[in-house]
């Protein structure tokens, strides 16, 4: 693996149930996600707005609302998988845009993606910064807010506290 440092901002479009815990990783660990496991929490970004956009409307043209954030981060130690699969990576790292949720879920496979995130976690890296599926060009990072070590940060800008601060504003209509 190739191991950077990262000092970037990066964005994510919050859904409502999820944005009083920006940084928590609590949405993603409920049902897993392409680098982590169910159970395990994960922060997905994009280094650019229109990625995180791309990323949430997964390429469906009706989509439920959400808020773009913008988070900065600084972090010591990251898997850079940016270039995507190159013949000095582990072959596995081959499979990494595989259809994880048809292999979970469908199949009862384990996906290769979960199986590189463990390698990641292993490697005492705090995310990797991969290829979106999304949108051609752009760039994701999962982070695992459990593998932030001293020095490392992951923060929500919201200077003027706009964010809900618990899900009592967002309860869903019935």
């Amino acid at each position: 693996m190739i191991f950077t440092a990262v000092k970037l901002n990066a964005y994510r479009v919050l859904t409502p149930k999820w944005a009083y815990q920006p940084c928590s990783g609590a949405g993603a660990a409920t049902a897993g996600g392409r680098f982590n496991r169910i159970e395990q929490s994960a922060v997905y970004l994009a280094l650019e707005p229109e990625t995180a956009l791309a990323e949430y409307s997964q390429s469906e043209p009706l989509f439920g609302p959400g808020t773009i954030a913008c988070f900065q981060i600084e972090l010591a130690r990251v898997a850079d998988f940016s270039a995507g699969y190159d013949p000095d990576w582990d072959a596995l790292w081959m499979d990494w845009d595989c259809a994880w949720k048809r292999l979970a879920f469908i199949d009862d496979i384990e996906p290769p993606t979960w199986v590189m995130a463990d390698e990641v976690v292993a490697g005492e890296a705090s995310g990797l910064l991969f290829p979106s599926t999304k949108r051609p060009g752009g760039t994701n990072l999962v982070i695992y807010p459990d593998q932030l070590r001293e020095g490392d940060s992951l923060q929500v800008h919201d200077p003027d506290g706009a964010l809900p601060r618990s899900q009592d504003s967002w309860i869903p209509a019935e």
